[in-house]
């Protein structure tokens, strides 16, 4: 029989399949293996969908840093002009914005005017941030100018004002109302500079996805802006935009050629680049302590397979008399523990394809059940929870659960196939 056996015969899987149906009566499937098998369930599911969330949210934070601002900022620093006055800033950024979209990769940029001001509606008031910007561009904002949420028309930008939701829903603004802008630094006059304050129809107001953009920016027109902060001929920075912004550092040496020997550079990973790093740290964390719990899952597989051993002693001695090889009774048992951790592992891996393909659902359940929002956005700066599902973290996830599960069945198989026919059979 050894000479003529294949490895993993169709009896070898009719052995293992009538171990696996039997009660525990009759010496089947133990307690531990069903404990084993929802234990590789829940962690596999566990992995899949924190593999999913970490994709999602970092696409989507990443997503709204560089869909509502420039990938890099280009800016100069304070310098005496030849009267001795401080200056800052481009006199000259039409043509520096014409050199830089030379550039090969760069699709945009932008010159902005900026300044910190208070908003004020009655008796209500917020302090904001105001990107002064021509139309055209600020139509070219992915997350702004083509914002899902966003409310008026964006043609009617050069009449008004463009602010956040945030800012709107603080001071109770929609569509068609005015709001007084005031500036601490404004009106020059012989006694001074004193504060400028203008009233502005509000005529677009953007979601841009971010919490802590929509809540304290503003966007007038670069004219008005000039005016407004008294940056008459100059513009205070050029936000620029690539098509590849994660290689945005590639890009740096050609903006400064571009933009000058005074300029310096600004990149959206300069902002965000220790956040992000702490992400990808707490993501290899959250993977070591989710796949030891897929380890811990699959040692429950080595306890219920050594009962199904001990339980079958009698027949293991009687399959070996009549010829069975070690290496058949091996896989019989391989195969019952195996069997384990794949349909625990095909069990997860649906588990968890459906809770991040319905988390949006999933979530309004549990705001539901918890009476309030689970997720607060002024913590974590979006809007929602999301979920990516990513074919490398799913394949991750079914790789390690199965390794594992593989591996660890090995041992007790093997006490198995070494088990003696004699030793087996003398108290039967």
């Amino acid at each position: 029989m050894a000479a003529t056996t294949r490895p993993f015969s169709a009896f070898e899987w009719m052995i293992a399949w009538r171990y696996l149906r039997a009660r525990r009566a009759e010496g089947g499937v133990s307690t531990m293996t069903w404990i084993s098998l929802i234990g590789i369930t829940l962690a596999v599911f566990a992995l899949i969908v924190t593999l999913a969330v970490r994709a999602g949210f970092r696409d989507e934070f990443v997503g709204t840093i560089t869909g509502a601002n420039g990938h890099v900022s280009v800016y100069t620093t304070d310098r005496i002009d030849e009267s001795g006055q401080r200056i800052r800033g481009f006199a000259d950024f039409e043509a520096v914005r014409a050199r830089i979209l030379e550039i090969q990769g760069v699709t945009r940029a932008a010159p902005l005017v900026k300044g910190q001001v208070f908003l004020s509606d009655g008796d209500r008031g917020a302090g904001a941030e105001v990107h002064g910007i021509h139309p055209e561009d600020l139509a070219s904002i992915p997350r702004v100018g083509e914002g899902i949420a966003a409310r008026g028309e964006i043609a009617d930008f050069p009449r008004g004002i463009a602010i956040g939701l945030g800012i709107a829903r603080d001071l109770g603004l929609s569509v068609g109302d005015r709001v007084r802008v005031i500036s601490p630094t404004g009106v020059r006059t012989a006694m001074g500079t004193s504060a400028r304050q203008n009233a502005y129809e509000v005529v677009y107001i953007f979601s841009s996805g971010r919490y802590d953009i929509d809540k304290t920016r503003v966007y007038l027109p670069f004219d008005e802006a000039q005016s407004f902060f008294n940056r008459e001929g100059f513009a205070d920075e050029i936000e620029v935009s690539v098509t590849d912004p994660e290689e945005v550092a590639r890009y740096g040496l050609p903006l400064l050629n571009a933009a000058g020997p005074d300029a310096l550079l600004w990149t959206w990973q300069d902002s965000a680049g220790s956040f992000l790093r702490a992400l990808d740290i707490e993501d290899n964390v959250m993977f070591v302590i989710l796949s030891i719990l897929v380890l811990i899952a699959s040692l429950n597989i080595v306890s219920g397979l050594i009962m199904l051993v001990k339980n079958k002693g009698r027949d293991i001695g009687i399959l070996r008399t009549m010829g069975l090889t070690e290496g058949a009774v091996l896989r019989v048992f391989f195969i019952c523990g195996a069997f384990t951790g794949v349909i625990g592992t095909v069990a997860g891996v649906v588990l968890g394809v459906l809770f991040a393909l319905n988390i949006d659902q999933i979530m309004s359940l549990v705001n539901w059940i918890n009476g309030a929002e689970v997720w607060d956005p002024s913590i974590r700066g979006i809007y929602s929870l999301p979920a990516r599902l990513q074919p490398g973290d799913v394949l991750s996830a079914v790789g390690l659960s199965l390794g594992l599960s593989f591996v660890v069945t090995i041992f007790p198989a093997r006490r198995a196939a070494r088990m003696n026919p004699v030793e087996a059979l003398r108290y039967e």
